[in-house]
């Protein structure tokens, strides 16, 4: 699914006003019909309940004032803030405001005046729905608009923005000033830019998108390389599972990882490869911790190679590694290798052994670091997957904060530079790859931000390609189902609590909730 800026869905919905001859009312219409279906789904029988909506001048106001009018015919008690005089709404919005007066709303009407005067109204609500600025702000939120963002972020309530919470910026993700903290947003379309970057990832919530009827010929025709990844890409890259099937039909992945102390790292990825349906999987480690990492692994096997005296991978293990590597579908290489010097070497080295498909993750993105250039000896592009500190030792002159400041344009920019696959983890992960196609991806959360979790993504990454998936799908399925399996384990256990182990667990869940 295309992610567009806010002026790119303004051409969309001109395009279908003028060129489809869709009714800007109807379009609007189906807007506010679409906020209370997901209401329903996601809050229960709207029937009884007290929902608050503050409604701006424009037609973001006009969404709000359809999804009053419907909520009111669902017997919710509904009282509507008008955050402007009437005779100042836009035009389709005047229009839903008289079908609302029309509907019983006119004693349920307000002008937003003041703290006191909305405050205990807001307090009391069940839910309250934000409909006071849209996709076209551009200046920092003043005034009475101020006033009412700060209220409803203190009334303590679930939130449920319309479109995009009032405050963000709709093509970077900025709060300009104040900006609505909503619990869900329910966007029109396609979604925005701004849902998925910097404040907007906090701000957002729980994102769902309404189909509101723009043709698919206007949103094929966009020059948007950017998408995020959807549950039917996902279905789609899944490889089938025959009745015929044995462990040889899913493919033998190889992991490169471990070293004194950092067992765990290849013993996590191994786990998570199996997990995605890897039907082998056999680690490479060095020799005198393979007894400690065989001691954790039930299922997977080991190679125990030549070792450095500091218990790291040893140069004089490369013929062995390459013979390793040929005898694989698919390979990953970093987790817990250590940045051993004789290791580095041997990393750079097996740059240029690597004909086929490749996670390069961790320690192994550690020893490229000024190293990039070494990348052009792969034979197949591999996948690197950099958290914002690893990709910044990867770039030039870069720093993490400099990375996280533009994150799409980073991954895009390497991607392309080295001829690779990037997935640039983070809140909301980017994905790029060499021509320049960005996705990013919806799932994930907070719990995931402990040690682990990388190595888990690295294996998950390894047993897709290792059944065969063509890297790119592997690299959006792989970090959408990562991401699905850190959002169960966090109903299951909070957020705080939460283990790599609790994602591998999951990884079977996550996969059997994908509607294939």
């Amino acid at each position: 699914m295309n992610v567009v800026t806010g002026t790119q869905m303004q051409d969309l919905d001109r395009r279908t006003i003028t060129e489809a001859k869709v009714p800007g009312l109807l379009l609007m219409e189906r807007a506010g019909t679409g906020v209370v279906e997901f209401l329903r789904k996601r809050f229960g029988p709207l029937r009884g309940k007290t929902v608050t909506v503050l409604c701006g001048k424009g037609n973001n106001g006009g969404d709000g004032l359809v999804v009053a009018r419907l909520l009111r015919r669902q017997q919710a008690r509904v009282t509507v803030f008008l955050l402007a005089p009437v005779a100042d709404l836009s035009r389709d919005a005047a229009v839903m405001y008289r079908r609302w007066l029309r509907a019983g709303g006119q004693s349920a009407s307000r002008n937003f005046r003041s703290a006191e005067q909305a405050g205990p109204v807001l307090g009391s609500s069940d839910l309250i729905i934000d409909a006071l600025l849209g996709t076209g702000l551009s200046t920092d939120v003043t005034g009475l608009y101020r006033d009412a963002i700060q209220l409803v972020n203190r009334a303590g309530r679930p939130v449920v923005a319309v479109d995009i919470p009032s405050g963000i910026h709709a093509d970077t993700g900025a709060a300009l000033g104040e900006a609505i903290r909503a619990a869900a947003t329910v966007t029109f379309g396609l979604p925005k830019l701004g849902l998925y970057l910097g404040a907007g990832i906090d701000h957002a919530g729980m994102i769902h998108v309404v189909d509101i009827g723009i043709p698919a010929a206007f949103v094929d025709a966009l020059d948007s390389r950017i998408m995020v990844v959807t549950e039917k890409l996902v279905a789609k890259a899944l490889p089938v599972r025959p009745a015929s099937s044995h462990k040889g039909t899913f493919g033998h992945a190889g992991i490169i990882a471990g070293s004194v102390g950092k067992t765990g790292a290849a013993a996590l990825a191994a786990c998570a490869a199996l997990r995605i349906g890897a039907g082998l999987v056999t680690v490479a480690t060095p020799n005198s911790v393979n007894d400690v990492l065989e001691a954790k692994l039930l299922e997977a096997m080991t190679l125990p190679l030549p070792e450095t005296k500091a218990r790291t991978l040893a140069r004089s293990g490369l013929d062995r590694i390459a013979a390793f590597i040929q005898a694989r579908t698919a390979v990953a290489i970093g987790p817990g290798l250590s940045t051993h010097p004789e290791t580095v070497e041997l990393v750079h080295s097996l740059m240029k052994h690597l004909d086929r498909p490749a996670v390069l993750d961790a320690d192994a993105l550690n020893a490229l670091a000024s190293r990039a250039a070494l990348l052009t000896a792969c034979k197949i592009p591999p996948i690197l997957t950099p958290h914002p500190g690893e990709m910044a030792r990867l770039e030039v002159d870069a720093t993490s904060q400099s990375v996280n400041a533009d994150r799409i344009g980073t991954a895009r920019r390497f991607a392309r530079e080295r001829g690779v696959f990037v997935v640039l983890k983070g809140a909301r992960t980017v994905i790029a790859r060499p021509d320049g196609l960005v996705a990013i991806c919806p799932t994930g959360n907070p719990g995931m931000a402990t040690a682990g979790t990388g190595d888990v993504l690295t294996g998950m990454l390894a047993g897709l390609l290792a059944q065969g998936v063509p890297a790119w799908e592997a690299a959006c399925a792989g970090t959408y189902l990562h991401g699905s399996a850190g959002d169960l384990a966090a109903q299951q256990l909070g957020e705080a609590g939460m283990l790599a182990g609790d994602l591998i667990a999951n990884i079977p869940h996550a996969l059997q909730a994908i509607n294939r």
